[in-house]
């Protein structure tokens, strides 16, 4: 049996819901990715040129500062979630997953969105997971425990 481990980043609590909910459904542990330094809601507004979310997504470099660690050596297969922003992943998750040995490792995408899909999220992903199996992604919008449990056991 594979151990599976569920890491997120939340913004605004959205991305956490869906999560918690996937992680329940997948019998996986929980990690929450943090940035060193939270994001405001005026970090947030997309609207804003110069909010430091437009400016972290127009440069593909940023790579945003995380608070804390976990240990991924005992998990085999990584659920990663985290809202869309402008088509892709935040690019925290790149720092998350270029933080890390993820050889051998399944890594398997989920997003949280007010309207639009994965975009080029995988694509964008793929070189921050050397040596692991990037699996398709997914949208959780909602879906029942029962519908993320179904999921979950057809990925691995």
């Amino acid at each position: 049996m594979n151990k599976k481990l569920v890491a997120y980043f939340s913004a605004t609590g959205t991305t956490k819901r869906a999560a918690l909910a996937l992680a329940e459904a997948a019998g996986a542990d929980t990690y929450e990715i943090k940035p060193a330094v939270p994001y405001t809601a005026a970090d947030l507004d997309w609207m804003d040129k110069n909010s430091r979310s437009s400016v972290e997504m127009r440069d593909p470099h940023s790579r945003p500062e995380i608070s804390g660690t976990v240990d991924l050596s005992g998990y085999d297969v990584i659920f990663i979630g985290f809202p869309i922003w402008w088509y892709v992943a935040p690019t925290i998750i790149n720092t998350f997953l270029e933080s890390h040995d993820l050889t051998g490792k399944i890594i398997v995408p989920f997003a949280t969105s007010g309207g639009s899909g994965m975009g080029k999220t995988e694509e964008v992903l793929k070189s921050s997971c050397p040596g692991a199996e990037l699996r398709e992604g997914r949208m959780i919008r909602g879906e029942s425990v029962h519908e993320l449990r179904r999921w979950a056991e057809g990925i691995i």
